[in-house]
C-alpha cells in the first residue's frame, strides 16, 4: 500500500502552485506588466491610507497640546523684554533707598515695584531662587571669588535676578560662585 492518496481523492488543482511574483526570478512578469501593476496598486494605496490615518491621529493629539502651550506662553517674549526694565527699576529703588527710606520717591517707587511684581506673579512669572546649590539649568555663573564662609561651588551672591514663566526659564539668575577659601601665596 502507498501513503499517497489516489488521483481521485485529491482536491482538484491541488498540484498547481500559487502564483508568486518575484522580479528577480526568471519567468516573473516584469514590473511594467499591467497585470502586475494592477495587483500591486491596491496594496500601495492601502499603505498610503494607513500612514495618512496615523499622521492625522498624531496631528489631532498634538494640536490641543500645542494650542495650550501657545496660550500659556504667548506673552513670554513681552515678559522677557520687561525684565531689563525691571532690573533698572530695582537699581533706581536701591539708589532712592540709599538717600532715605522715608523719602516720597522711595515710597512711590516701592509701591510701583510691588504692583509690577504682583502683575508678573499673576502672569505666572516667578523669580529663580538662589538658595541652595548652584544649578546650571537655572543659574549662570559669571565669576568665582574666594570665600572662607561659603563652600566651593556654592552661590555667594546674585548679580542679576533670574525669572521663569511657569515651568520655562525666561532668564537664568546671574550668580557669583565661591572658589573656596583663599589659597596662600607662595
Amino acid at each position: 500500500m502507498t501513503d499517497k492518496p489516489s488521483k481521485s481523492e485529491q482536491p482538484p488543482f491541488s498540484d498547481v502552485e500559487e502564483p508568486f511574483f518575484d522580479e528577480n526570478q526568471p519567468g516573473t512578469p516584469p514590473a511594467d506588466d499591467p497585470l502586475n501593476q494592477a495587483l500591486m496598486e491596491p496594496a500601495q494605496w492601502k499603505e498610503v491610507s494607513l500612514r495618512t490615518a496615523a499622521e492625522l491621529d498624531n496631528y489631532r493629539k498634538r494640536m490641543p497640546r500645542e494650542m495650550q502651550d501657545s496660550a500659556r506662553f504667548a506673552n513670554a517674549g513681552l515678559l522677557e523684554s520687561l525684565l531689563p526694565i525691571l532690573d533698572n527699576f530695582d537699581y533706581g529703588l536701591t539708589a532712592a533707598k540709599a538717600e532715605s527710606e522715608k523719602s516720597n520717591i522711595y515710597v512711590g517707587l516701592s509701591m510701583v515695584l510691588k504692583q509690577v511684581h504682583d502683575f508678573l506673579r499673576d502672569q505666572g512669572v516667578e523669580e529663580v531662587s538662589i538658595a541652595g546649590a548652584f544649578d546650571p539649568n537655572v543659574h549662570e555663573a559669571v565669576t568665582q571669588q574666594p570665600s572662607a564662609d561659603v563652600p566651593e561651588g556654592s552661590i555667594i551672591y546674585q548679580t542679576r535676578k533670574g525669572y521663569r514663566l511657569r515651568d520655562r526659564l525666561l532668564r537664568p539668575a546671574s550668580v557669583v560662585l565661591s572658589s573656596g577659601p583663599q589659597k596662600a601665596a607662595r
